[in-house]
């Protein structure tokens, strides 16, 4: 999935920045989630963690990516598919390798369920072992 800089207008975003169009080549390229330590590191010779938080909020806002906890509580992020600024579809668990910390969307249904008198915004599914590589 490419993101354009069209889909960045109409998101919400007004410019493409140089900082922006860093942030949104990892996610363009990296099919992986990317931990918000690791994207500051890639990132760090180009633009301050502030504005890193700043541009991956404003991403996630928009619907281009969506974030998760991690197993050290560390934030994750990861493209999304078919989401927008009014209505994330995200609702997918996540597995993190406990060897390597590799972590990825895993594309299984879960129902998240209705809880009398209250409204759920989001959900954190973790998943954790070891994957396909370590294990072999």
């Amino acid at each position: 999935m490419r993101l354009s800089c069209i889909k960045l207008v109409f998101m919400g975003i007004i410019r493409k920045t140089k900082s922006v169009a860093a942030v949104l080549q990892i996610f363009e390229e990296q099919e992986d989630a990317q931990s918000v330590v690791h994207l500051i590191e890639l990132l760090k010779d180009e633009m301050n963690r502030t504005t890193v938080y700043r541009i991956l909020d404003r991403f996630e806002k928009d619907g281009i990516i969506h974030s998760f906890n991690g197993k050290d509580g560390l934030r994750w992020y990861a493209k999304c598919h078919g989401c927008d600024s009014n209505h994330h579809v995200d609702a997918h668990p996540h597995f993190q390798c406990t060897e390597c910390d590799k972590v990825e969307c895993l594309s299984l249904e879960i129902e998240i369920p209705q809880v009398k008198n209250h409204k759920i915004d989001s959900t954190d599914i973790l998943l954790m072992g070891q994957c396909e590589a370590c294990r072999h």
